[in-house]
């Protein structure tokens, strides 16, 4: 697939980097030469010098013959208007324009059919807004990500010793709960992956995903931790996009503050908030969490526009008592770094953005894409097409598929139907199949699984 990036910042050297590996013929477009030349070293792909929307540079880029256009500059304005030239000049099939003002966002009407030509906008600040608010909801988790319009979810948490199933094997959990529809879909072991079987004995510290329907995943968490109490006091640090829509989402059901160091934002801030404290000062600053009882809060998020700042302002938290602590983090060097301890959960943007854009990448009938550990593992929502006669999975029970090394099928969704996977579970036409890959070098073997013949269109 020939797919062209605009923009060589954060999200865009994210995207490469998952599909550069791929067999996709990629070329990245940026005005910054120092950027291009350390994609050019890392990846096999191209790039031009330029800028993004002018149609002389999209067509040095091989527009014409484009499959995607993927716009993820930093500027909303640079992004659509290169959407537009690449629809009206080339007709690129598929354009992925970045959005992050809700002064556009706030109209879809902008992006229907008939206005700006762009088939799907992609928020991270919207994105990232969620994902944290899955972690609110969900107290003691790693990671929530949602498939089949939220009706299922895949849940990482460290297992801790004390547990009810830590020390025993897995297929005991079926023994505690048996009224519990529930499948593990990986357990990572020191950074290592074990391939879950009943016989798996569950160790303390333990990186365990299972699936689950939203209403069970707190009785399944209880089973590998002492289950905790739900979250009531927040502390957000930093007052952009993130942090303003994480307070106005909380405000109503948790005690929320939150810290901004700019005076003039803070005043803003302050009018648009209705039931938030909104404090002036240095989230990093000692004195100032003390004072707000920063050993009573239950959670502490730093979401500002700094690394440095939210690593060093959640250690800080951490060490004055807060009972978790959670921090915004950019560079991938640093995501590794603090995975490894100090803070509770590291959030990365673009973890949390690239499997948006990847399930408009993947072949097949793909709904939903999760970018998992550091993007070495993936979770993907695939749809079964076609029939027993030409289909690779359809009619066949699941231990019958010959499913890629480290690729578990965790549940499937028909029609209104959650059924979790067991080895002789049959799938049918247009089941929703939910797989979890502990490598995702393999994705593409997983595509050609779920591809429809030519011949059955």
């Amino acid at each position: 697939m020939k797919i062209i990036i605009l923009g060589a910042g954060q999200v865009g050297r994210s995207v490469a980097a998952n599909l550069s590996g791929e067999a996709n013929d990629i070329t990245v477009v940026d005005q910054n030469p120092t950027l291009l030349r350390e994609l050019q070293d890392r990846f096999d792909l191209r790039t031009v010098h330029g800028h993004g929307a002018h149609p002389d540079v999209l067509q040095r880029a091989g527009a014409e013959d484009a499959h995607i256009i993927l716009a993820v500059t930093n500027s909303d304005e640079t992004n659509m208007i290169a959407c537009q030239v690449a629809y009206t000049l080339f007709h690129t099939p598929t354009r992925i324009a970045r959005v992050r003002s809700p002064g556009f966002l706030e109209h879809p009407e902008l992006f229907a059919t008939g206005a700006l030509p762009i088939n799907v906008c992609i928020s991270p600040e919207q994105l990232v807004t969620q994902y944290i608010l899955r972690l609110l909801e969900h107290p003691g988790s790693l990671q929530v990500l949602d498939f089949a319009g939220g009706r299922v979810r895949l849940v990482a948490v460290r297992a801790y010793e004390g547990g009810p199933l830590v020390g025993q094997a897995l297929r005991t959990l079926y023994d505690h709960m048996p009224d519990v529809e529930t499948r593990v879909a990986a357990i990572y072991r020191q950074d290592r992956a074990i391939e879950p079987t009943g016989d798996t004995i569950i160790e303390a510290n333990d990186e365990v995903f299972f699936i689950a329907a939203p209403s069970h995943i707190a009785t399944v968490m209880g089973e590998l931790q002492r289950l905790e109490m739900p979250y009531k006091r927040l502390i957000f640090a930093g007052g952009g996009n993130i942090g303003t829509r994480l307070a106005s989402a909380t405000e109503n059901d948790f005690r929320v503050k939150l810290i901004e160091r700019d005076l003039n934002r803070s005043k803003q801030i302050a009018e648009i908030l209705e039931r938030t404290i909104v404090l002036h000062g240095d989230a990093a600053d000692e004195n100032l969490l003390r004072e707000e009882n920063i050993e009573d809060t239950d959670v502490f998020c730093a979401v500002t526009n700094d690394d440095e700042d939210n690593i060093l302002s959640a250690m800080l938290a951490k060490r004055l008592g807060a009972r978790k602590v959670m921090a915004l983090i950019n560079r991938p060097a640093y995501v590794e770094l603090m995975q490894s301890g100090g803070i509770d959960v590291v959030i990365s943007p673009q973890q949390a953005t690239i499997g948006s854009l990847l399930k408009h990448v993947r072949r097949g009938d793909v709904v939903a894409v999760h970018s998992l550990r550091r993007g070495v593992a993936e979770a993907i929502e695939a749809i079964a097409h076609g029939d027993a006669r030409l289909s690779k999975v359809i009619g066949r029970p699941i231990e019958k598929i010959k499913l890629p090394p480290g690729t578990t099928i965790g549940a499937i969704v028909r029609g209104p139907e959650v059924l979790m996977a067991h080895h002789d579970t049959v799938i049918q036409a247009e089941d929703h199949v939910i797989l979890f890959l502990q490598d995702k070098h393999w994705v593409a073997e997983v595509e050609k699984l779920f591809q429809v013949p030519v011949t059955f269109l």
